[in-house]
């Protein structure tokens, strides 16, 4: 019943810093939040009993993303009004359309896991852990896993692009 309470409340907590990151209007207060929420994330890694992912977490995502994050909002210049100029050939129609395939997709992978058995594996109790976490992230999961180091190099491209000042 605790362990219940506990994970939704954090989830709770999780989805609320989430909303004050894409909310806010000044991207530090942005960052704040973000740090907040990553710190509530390893929270809930600790109270499932997944100390070694709970300290990633912070040591990762905690520390040096939001690092990353910090030198973007240093390098583009917030402090400039907005451009007025719309694009006439703006796709909107096809952003809702991709933002709807990605949901689509994240369904049928959520309903897939749902019906696929949880294997459990012997050495995960075991000292072990860290060599099995390894072995399963770079084999069952190496796809996800190179596709968000793909996104992390596309968004530093992306700011580098923004950041500069002949454009």
């Amino acid at each position: 019943m605790a362990e219940t309470i506990t994970f939704y409340t954090l989830g709770g907590l999780i989805l609320l810093f989430a909303v004050l990151v894409v909310s806010t209007r000044n991207t530090v207060h942005g960052i704040i939040f973000l740090v907040i929420d990553f710190l509530v994330v390893a929270l809930l890694y600790a109270s499932m009993n997944s100390m070694f992912v709970a300290a990633i977490q912070v040591l990762v995502y905690a520390g040096g993303i939001v690092v990353l994050y910090l030198f973007v909002v240093m390098l583009v210049n917030h402090k400039q009004p907005p451009e007025e100029y719309v694009d006439p050939n703006r796709r909107n129609w096809l952003g809702a359309a991709m933002t709807a395939a990605v949901l689509g997709e994240l369904v049928i992978i959520g309903a897939y896991a749902s019906l696929r058995p949880a294997a459990v594996s012997a050495s995960a109790t075991t000292v072990g852990y860290v060599e099995e976490t390894a072995r399963v992230l770079y084999t069952d999961y190496l796809i996800p896993f190179e596709l968000a180091s793909v996104l992390l190099l596309v968004a530093m491209v992306g700011a580098i692009i923004l950041a500069r000042r002949e454009w």
